[in-house]
């Protein structure tokens, strides 16, 4: 089958350029001819909130494709419309995230019906952003996605929300597969020598928050629960992840709430071959999301064999089973997150979920041949 596929990958950063880089690699290895488009650019700077938009890795995972996208530019969107229908696909892959796509993937893919015969398959990311979902943000979402054909989500959140839109859609829903490609991209290296290099004692355990930092991810709460789980166990928190407003805010919430000596903030993206140390370090990654519909930091972690702790919002706790591979606590409850992890501490959890995540690995739970497979269905 030709399938053509349209997204961010290497140079650019982040879960969804490493996502869609695998989901090329993969559906090129089943056999598929996949001509990939990707971006000139993908946000102008002043857009953009984060340092920038670019991978800074050594050794980054990357597929062969064409860029040819700018979405400010409309000219490239109609020199993509061409390219793909010269392919003459019987798929054209579109991801949606943000409402900031809305003009160039509204004009690619009413010109794709319009001029072509290829079935659009949009993947959403998420129907409607982290930190938004109002009316506006529903609209935005609903003018580009009533051009699709087959849409495929990672949530039963998602999966809800998408028919809320468009009733009549068709509608798949996958698990969002496994990071561990990105993992074994990494170079060898211990926590203790991380654990060294930052000064930590030997008999802390450590707790790891990782990713971009952004409001609805709730780092407030895991600060505001310290206390409390400084009082019966020794921990450290390592925030690792490029802050994407004044990283002021959270340093002030640890100072009020005294616990200023037992985080570390690591403000900077980091590159794939320096991963394994932090979480090699780390007895658990802690995830204490607002909101969410999946997670690509839960799929990392488990592709360095390391349990999660996180909250019961999107489709987290579809991955994260409580008391199987990790905890699941109510959002926004610095008390239940507290709990966690000085039960997850006290009653030494880390072994036995290593274990069933492992097994998880083995069996390719997580793979990407399900949603290979999935595609392959919906054409």
């Amino acid at each position: 089958m030709k399938i053509c596929v349209v997204g961010p990958t290497y140079p650019y950063r982040g879960g969804i350029a490493h996502y869609t880089t695998l989901l090329v690699k993969h559906l090129r290895e089943s056999g598929h001819t996949i001509p990939f488009y990707s971006y000139t650019r993908q946000y102008p700077r002043w857009l953009f909130p984060g340092k920038t938009d670019k991978d800074p890795s050594a050794t980054p995972l990357r597929v062969e494709c064409e860029y040819v996208l700018d979405p400010t530019n409309p000219l490239t969107w109609w020199r993509l419309c061409r390219k793909i229908r010269a392919d003459n696909p019987d798929l054209v892959i579109l991801q949606w995230w943000v409402p900031y796509w809305t003009p160039s993937l509204r004009y690619i893919s009413r010109w794709l019906k319009k001029h072509t015969r290829s079935k659009i398959v949009y993947i959403c990311h998420n129907v409607v952003p982290h930190e938004g979902g109002g009316v506006l943000d529903r609209r935005f979402a609903s003018t580009v996605l009533k051009q699709g054909d087959a849409f495929i989500v990672h949530s039963e959140q998602d999966l809800h929300r998408l028919h809320a839109l468009l009733p009549n859609a068709r509608v798949v829903k996958a698990q969002l597969p496994t990071y561990a490609e990105v993992v074994q991209r990494g170079v060898s290296a211990e926590g203790s020598q991380l654990r060294e290099q930052l000064g930590l004692e030997s008999d802390q355990h450590i707790l790891l928050f990782f990713g971009f930092i952004r409001p609805y991810k709730g780092l407030e709460y895991l600060i505001q629960a310290l206390p409390a789980v400084l009082k019966q166990v020794k921990v450290h928190l390592l925030v690792v992840g490029e802050f994407w407003s004044s990283p002021e805010f959270y340093q002030r919430y640890a100072r009020e709430y005294a616990v200023e000596s037992a985080i570390t903030f690591v403000n900077r993206y980091v590159a794939d071959e320096e991963l394994a140390p932090y979480f090699d370090l780390a007895e658990v990654v802690v995830l204490p999301y607002i909101a969410a519909t999946q997670s690509a930091v839960i799929q990392l972690a488990f592709g360095f064999g390391t349990p999660v702790i996180t909250t019961r919002v999107g489709g987290l706790h579809e991955v994260v089973q409580d008391g199987v591979n990790g905890l699941v606590v109510p959002p926004q409850d610095e008390i239940a997150l507290a709990k966690a992890i000085i039960q997850y501490i006290e009653h030494q959890l880390e072994p036995i979920f290593r274990k069933t995540i492992r097994v998880e690995r083995t069996e390719q739970k997580y793979g990407w041949h399900e949603l290979v497979h999935q595609i392959e269905l919906l054409a």
